[in-house]
């Protein structure tokens, strides 16, 4: 079901997703009076506390589901991992932003980078794999080091790993095999970037400046703007943001993440079609954060504006880290996501420091 039209602002939105983004979403949009209605399974959502609206079920249930449906004007959700029999099942209710086909693309890497490279955007040499037989072969066309990956539900890190030599190749695939693969060539790239684009069901485009982001131990720790790029490479990575966004007919906002190359060339890493953590920065220095731009693109209103008007870092709080939030408040403006429970590599909050520091 598609629906343009423009949402007045007490809209019921429903969310998909009960985590930080969801309730950071929820957040943005009930600053435009609009009213949010959450369905996430776990019934100790950090998104559940900033509405009066949930649903606790499982993103199978139908009858959840067509009740949900029926109790909002569109639906929208928080993370890509939704089930895209779930998504489609609700379009028969109420309009659905992104459409179904964002998830298909991205929840297969092997989808995803046929899509891209469809596209006409770049992306890494890449093979499918799904026995030893075939990872000999792409290791032989791709060469070494090379990554190995899952195709379906990796994020994090989860579900990768590198291949360093011929011998490494077995090792490897028994680890992370069962499942089909796909082996990536290794880029020796200088950095990582990421951009933020938000596109309107008529088409109007607009795009976030990239963020320069650092990990450890495959999480996002700092996303840093402006990133070390040449004002050439950055206008690239929006332009193809821009491009992704008009060839999935996208609705909402949608993060990209890149390689940069050392000649300021560009290779898709992998798009995520949900507001996304290198985003995060635009809560303290744009007059329109990345959650405000969300909801006006599923509404149907005019996007807002994306212009960076200080630099700044975005740092994530992992695990017990957000225990010394208050003394980091001095320094920044927190964000805690509101989870029962700090555990290793959970990300808990962030905080955006000015000046990029």
């Amino acid at each position: 079901m598609t629906d343009r039209k423009i949402m007045a602002p007490s809209a019921r939105i429903g969310i998909l997703g009960g985590g930080q983004l969801g309730r950071m979403l929820s957040l943005a949009a009930s600053q435009l009076g609009m009213r949010t209605h959450i369905f996430c399974p776990d019934e100790n959502s950090p998104a559940f506390e900033v509405t009066p609206h949930k649903t606790v079920a499982g993103y199978d249930d139908e009858a959840a589901l067509e009740r949900f449906a029926r109790s909002v004007d569109l639906v929208t959700y928080e993370f890509e991992n939704v089930p895209v029999t779930s998504a489609k099942f609700l379009e028969k209710f109420c309009p659905v932003f992104p459409g179904p086909m964002a998830l298909e693309v991205s929840q297969d890497r092997l989808t995803e980078k046929a899509f891209l490279t469809g596209a006409g955007v770049a992306v890494a040499p890449y093979r499918p794999v799904s026995s030893p037989v075939e990872l000999n072969k792409a290791i032989a066309e791709i060469g070494l080091p090379a990554v190995l990956k899952t195709t379906r539900l990796g994020y994090d890190g989860k579900g990768q790993r590198t291949i360093g030599s011929n011998k490494d190749a077995q090792a490897v695939f028994d680890q992370i095999g069962g499942v089909q693969l796909v082996l990536e060539g290794f880029i020796a790239f200088e950095r990582e970037i990421s951009v933020i684009v938000a596109r309107r069901a008529d088409g109007e485009v607009v795009t976030y400046e990239p963020a320069e982001n650092v990990h450890e131990n495959h999480i996002l720790k700092t996303s840093t703007l402006p990133a070390t790029i040449s004002t050439e490479t950055a206008q690239a990575a929006r332009d193809a943001a821009a491009k992704i966004a008009n060839a999935l007919d996208y609705v909402g906002v949608m993060g990209v993440e890149f390689f940069v190359l050392p000649d300021g060339g560009l290779l898709v890493n992998e798009i995520a079609p949900r507001v996304h953590n290198s985003g995060h920065w635009t809560q303290a220095v744009c007059l329109t954060d990345q959650f405000e731009n969300h909801i006006r693109a599923i509404c149907g209103w005019p996007l807002g504006e994306t212009t960076r008007l200080a630099d700044v870092t975005m740092e994530n709080l992992i695990g017990d880290e957000i225990f010394e939030i208050a003394q980091l408040s001095a320094s920044g403006q927190p964000h805690v996501y509101g989870k029962t429970q700090a555990r290793p590599r959970r990300k808990m909050g962030h905080i955006n420091r000015l000046g990029g520091k």
